[in-house]
């Protein structure tokens, strides 16, 4: 139910006030209406569509104090420090602080001097906390990443299960749960868990129409990722995700040694380490964070221009949670993964010898096989990805699919020849080996291997010569992609799966993705304000530059002070008076009186 203009007109007018914005975006009004008249929201809502104000507006109309649950202990400062630069009262408890910080933000609490309280789930558990929250008065509850309560989500937090009693102990606070990935399951199972099974759901489009999906064979994958750097991505700042520590360290000091300031982010750093890594990635230009998982969510940074993955994500939630850090201000960005075999055979392999019961490895499973559909697809990717979202989409124009059509083809001989394969070695002789020795008894290969054990013998060898090795390779990452191959054990042998006998008694065609010829190409349509004029462009530097200085001397990243886009549109219209200047989007009261005479002054310059 919409209420009436009256009823909103505060929730807007805070809108312009503090934030500088003369309209919300998508169903932004609908949820904080909800919300400011009371009523409890699940908001599923892409990086960047603008969640947080969905509770903070709710939070400065309501009276009381806005309660955020988040999990983001390292950046609870920055959110804190960007919201006071609006000239919003805003506090944190958490375990980073010594008793005089925690004394002073409870009593501001108590006395009414706070609009929003940032609290890591695991406090609501200490009994002195709820009864804190007792003795103040609160607005709302928001429950940030709140995919993080769902055991099918991809970051599941058991301390996330205790927030459903916050209904229980305060029934008539509105909650708003908020996150930006969820599937169909997923979103049931969250407000299963929060006790939101009430609440009002408000779905948003998933589409980052910025972001360029491309996803390439693996071949040399550093080497890969320097070139698209150098070439494409040159002094920008990105983000690039390893599955292990190890490559992790590796990769950065690789990019490093060639010549890309490139940081390490992994829970094997001690804590000081990985604070700094962040703060430099949040408030420098141009930096590059390789990083495990652990690192990004939460992350505010809005010039982010490219995610990339030199592993294969383990789900379809993960991989767009993950891109979905790329581009959060609307400019073109792009999400690279570098995917291959031994990322099909290693994540198989992950999930056979995972801990759990066979419906958790069955969870696992369903996830990968999400992942690697996306992976091997000929058509659309961002169709393809929406769809896993239950969203219909049509072909985007911008993905590596749509700009180099790759070619599928009829790989059903191919496939028997590499299952007759597995299933000579493990029928008739009770063997079983890895990807490397099937390869090379198909291509006819005279190795001490194959001669160790007499399979020059075999039917099938030498049958597969009129395919090169990458080829066979690929046909049997692609089998193993379809479920037509698993693999088991700590060696990631190949296994034959109830499917396979399908395709060797000739009763299922199998067809494969052939890789294109050449490289997608990296044109991607502009969005809106990408261009400066070369007469503004000169005056955009000069306000970066003064943005910089400023953001070192306050300690405080570059887009707390403001975002490229509100700074291209001052470019662009050269304001002269603080009136004119205030009518820029992003520039709220508070900021145009902070800032306002030093932007007119560097335009004067």
């Amino acid at each position: 139910m919409t209420l009436p203009e009256t009823a909103t007109q505060p929730a807007l007018d805070t809108l312009r006030r503090v934030f500088g914005y003369d309209a919300f975006r998508g169903n932004q009004r609908d949820i904080i209406e909800q919300v400011v008249s009371g009523g409890d929201a699940l908001v599923l809502m892409p990086t960047g569509g603008g969640k947080s104000l969905c509770y903070q507006i709710p939070a400065l109309v309501r009276p009381g104090t806005g309660v955020v649950v988040s999990p983001l202990i390292a950046l609870m400062q920055d959110q804190v420090d960007a919201l006071t630069a609006l000239g919003v009262r805003a506090g944190f408890l958490n375990s980073t602080q010594d008793f005089g910080q925690r004394h002073a933000v409870e009593e501001a609490f108590l006395a009414g001097e706070l609009d929003l309280l940032y609290l890591a789930p695991e406090r609501l558990k200490v009994e002195s906390t709820l009864r804190l929250l007792d003795r103040g008065k609160i607005s709302l509850f928001a429950i940030d990443e709140a995919h993080c309560v769902a055991q099918w989500g991809h970051d599941f937090r058991p301390d996330y299960l205790e927030l459903s009693r916050l209904h229980e102990r305060w029934p008539a606070v509105p909650r708003i749960a908020l996150t930006a990935t969820a599937t169909g399951a997923t979103r049931k199972e969250i407000a299963h868990r929060l006790n939101l099974d009430d609440a009002r759901h408000f779905v948003s489009s998933f589409d980052r129409p910025n972001i360029q999906y491309r996803i390439v064979a693996k071949n040399r994958p550093e080497q890969q990722l320097l070139e698209l750097l150098t070439t494409e991505h040159k002094g920008d700042a990105g983000i690039v995700y390893c599955l292990s520590r190890a490559s992790t360290e590796r990769t950065a000091q690789f990019l490093s040694d060639n010549g890309i300031e490139a940081l390490p982010y992994h829970a094997g750093l001690d804590a000081r380490t990985r604070a700094r890594n962040q703060a430099r990635f949040l408030r420098e230009d141009g930096l590059v964070v390789v990083a495990t998982i652990a690192f990004g969510m939460g992350i505010d940074k809005p010039d982010v221009r490219f995610v990339a993955h030199l592993d294969l994500p383990k789900s379809v939630e993960g991989y767009y949670q993950e891109t979905g850090r790329a581009g959060r201000d609307g400019q073109p960005s792009t999400a690279w993964l570098a995917y291959g075999l031994q990322d099909v055979v290693q994540q198989r392999k992950m999930i056979a010898t995972s801990e759990g019961d066979d419906a958790h490895r069955r969870r696992l499973g369903t996830h990968l096989d999400a992942m690697l559909a996306l992976c091997e697809t000929v058509e659309c990717r961002r169709v393809q990805l929406l769809n896993y979202f239950g969203q219909e989409a049509s072909p985007c124009g911008n993905c590596d699919t749509c700009l180099s059509p790759p070619e599928a083809w009829d790989g059903t001989i191919a496939a028997q020849k590499v299952l007759s394969a597995v299933f000579r070695l493990d029928r008739e002789r009770r063997q079983k080996f890895g990807v490397g020795h099937i390869v090379d008894i198909l291509l006819g290969r005279q190795t001490a291997k194959i001669q160790q054990f007499g399979h020059d013998s075999l039917t099938v060898f030498g049958v597969g010569t009129e395919h090169a090795e990458p080829v066979w390779r690929g046909v049997i990452r692609q089998l193993l992609a379809q479920g037509l191959l698993t693999v088991e054990g700590d060696h990631g042998t190949l296994v034959l799966t109830d499917a396979s006998s399908e395709v060797l008694a000739r009763k299922r065609e199998v067809r494969l993705r052939q890789e294109p010829k050449r490289a997608a190409k990296t044109s991607r349509p502009k969005a809106p304000q990408q261009e400066l004029s070369p007469e503004t462009q000169p005056v955009f530097d000069k306000l970066r530059s003064w943005r910089a200085a400023t953001a070192k001397e306050q300690g405080v990243p570059a887009y707390v002070i403001f975002h490229d886009a509100t700074l291209r549109q001052i470019a662009s219209e050269g304001p002269t008076t603080l009136a004119e200047l205030g009518t820029i989007n992003g520039v709220g009261e508070n900021k145009l009186a902070k800032f306002g005479q030093q932007v007119l002054d560097t335009l004067a310059e």
